[in-house]
């Protein structure tokens, strides 16, 4: 699952990005309003999660003007205005759930894994990319009907890549997603990743191949059967 996070805080992006990454979330983050109606007018999320108090153009503006773009994804609010209009407008202007700060990051991730289900219903979730399958219920990678193997980490980065197949995806962005803040990065763990995953999807007759693009990150390519 793809999450968004538009919010200003660093503190608070941190908190939020830690917990849902520990959740297996793919999330992106923008710190103000203009970069995070771009993120989500360009690329498909399944949840976003919107401050309403942000620099540039404010929550409210970002989310009437996705719903004016049909956008539909659903989007949980952040505010500290605790005031019973303000949560009214943010409902009205076509958000589907809020918390007012401060809150638990329990009660988020539980927020947000009833939109997720919203948005699925029940239906078994699956992102695919050419022959290569991703169980968002399971949390598993099949090919060809088969499960494909995978150590946590790897399984972290081919979730990852695959959450972003249609854009390049950058070494510091997998370093994010696979590490704890406090873990020591060692510049050679990612590329022995990407090695593994590389044999391991050859292996087993998979269709999509990791494409290095050097200075600029890894691509999920798929290939004609």
């Amino acid at each position: 699952m793809k999450i968004l996070l538009i919010e200003d805080s660093i503190r608070l992006q941190d908190s939020i990005r830690l917990a849902l990454k520990k959740s297996d979330y793919a999330v992106d983050v923008a710190s103000d309003g203009e970069q995070g109606f771009w993120l989500a007018s360009t690329v498909p999320y399944d949840v976003i999660i919107l401050d309403l108090m942000l620099p540039k153009m404010d929550g409210l503006t970002v989310l009437s003007r996705l719903r004016e773009e049909n956008i539909d994804t659903h989007v949980l609010i952040l505010t500290a205005k605790d005031a019973v209009p303000d949560r009214i407008r943010g409902l009205n202007t076509g958000a589907d759930d809020y918390l007012t700060k401060p809150f638990s990051i329990d009660e988020l991730l539980a927020r947000v894994a009833a939109l997720v289900r919203r948005s699925y219903g029940n239906k078994n979730p699956e992102l695919r990319c050419g022959n290569l399958v991703l169980d968002l219920k399971r949390q598993e990678f099949r090919i060809q009907e088969q499960i494909l193997p995978l150590a946590p980490r790897e399984f972290k980065v081919l979730n990852l890549l695959v959450h972003r197949a249609d854009t390049l995806t950058d070494r510091s962005e997998i370093e994010a997603h696979i590490y704890e803040e406090t873990s020591d990065i060692f510049s050679n763990v990612i590329d022995a990743t990407i090695s593994i995953l590389r044999r391991k999807m050859a292996d087993a007759g998979c269709t999509v191949k990791i494409v290095t693009r050097r200075g600029l990150g890894y691509l999920l390519e798929a290939q004609s059967e």
